[in-house]
């Protein structure tokens, strides 16, 4: 499932290509036509993400909500010389025809397939959604201590938090065990045991992660001297693509400490983690 940097960057590219313009908006396989009748012609205002969510804003409070899911997908295609047939069940294709700086006119298009949610909200159905989900690193207004607060009363394994969008938005597989990783905490250790200090430093290293992956599409976390320049080893080879320190890597040698990754199921979802270097954590009032 595509993250929170995924959204935010998507957000940008809608907004750069289809910002202010006019819109013809439609949907070949049917399953929006109804919406999409209803904002083709207008103007698009731009785009935004929250976590995992992105809005579409159309005039008149109208908001187009995605939901990419598991096997969703948006492709943004900016100045080409004609816009193809739609290939597949495209649910939402946005066009806009943009004049370029020699005054000659070139398209610009968007698909979107196989989307858990694409619906036409208004702005309080809009709120709602939002009001739902927890601070997202990547947005300037977001507030860490939204998520502190649900974190630290709770008895959850903390692994499993991170991944709970109401906790916190846009944090993913990848992000979840790799900030773990980071912070050297182990996945099953309750939240409510966290310091409100290692909370704040998983927070600034988030936002500094996530932005740098809307800023480059790939998700890097290890350090420079645990890169593959530094160590002598050869890049990841994933098709999730960038170089982590534990995500899917169950089997290999740690980077830092050469033990095997372990992997293990967490409500649902696939875990990884290192036993040495995220220590399994004991209560004090247990030892």
């Amino acid at each position: 499932m595509p993250e929170g940097h995924t959204l935010h960057r998507l957000a940008g590219e809608l907004t750069a290509t289809f910002g202010s313009r006019v819109v013809r908006v439609s949907s070949p396989q049917g399953r929006f036509a109804e919406s999409a009748a209803l904002l083709d012609g207008e103007v698009l205002a731009g785009a935004e993400a929250w976590g995992k969510h992105l809005f579409v804003s159309f005039p008149g409070d109208r908001f187009v909500h995605v939901h990419l899911g598991l096997y969703g997908k948006l492709d943004v295609h900016a100045e080409v010389p004609v816009v193809p047939a739609p290939v597949g069940q495209v649910r939402l294709r946005l066009v806009a025809e943009t004049v370029l700086v020699g005054g000659d006119p070139a398209l610009s298009y968007a698909d979107l397939r196989g989307a858990t949610a694409c619906e036409l909200l208004t702005r309080a159905e809009r709120d709602l959604v939002v009001a739902r989900s927890g601070p997202d690193p990547l947005r300037a207004d977001a507030d860490p201590g939204v998520a502190w607060a649900r974190i630290r009363r709770s008895r959850a394994p903390i692994g499993g938090l991170l991944m709970d969008q109401t906790v916190l938005a846009g944090v993913g597989n990848v992000y979840r065990a790799e900030l773990l990783f980071r912070h050297r905490i182990d996945p099953y250790r309750p939240g409510n045991t966290l310091r409100v200090g290692q909370w704040q430093a998983m927070w600034d290293d988030l936002v500094v992660l996530m932005r740098e992956g809307v800023r480059t599409g790939r998700i890097d976390t290890v350090r420079p001297e645990h890169t593959p320049e530094a160590m002598g080893r050869p890049p990841r080879r994933d098709d999730h693509g960038g170089e982590v320190y534990v995500y899917r890597r169950n089997g290999m040698p740690c980077h830092v400490c050469g033990r095997v990754v372990r992997t293990a199921e967490l409500q649902g979802r696939n875990l990884f983690w290192c036993a040495q270097c995220q220590r399994r954590y004991r209560s004090r009032a247990l030892q």
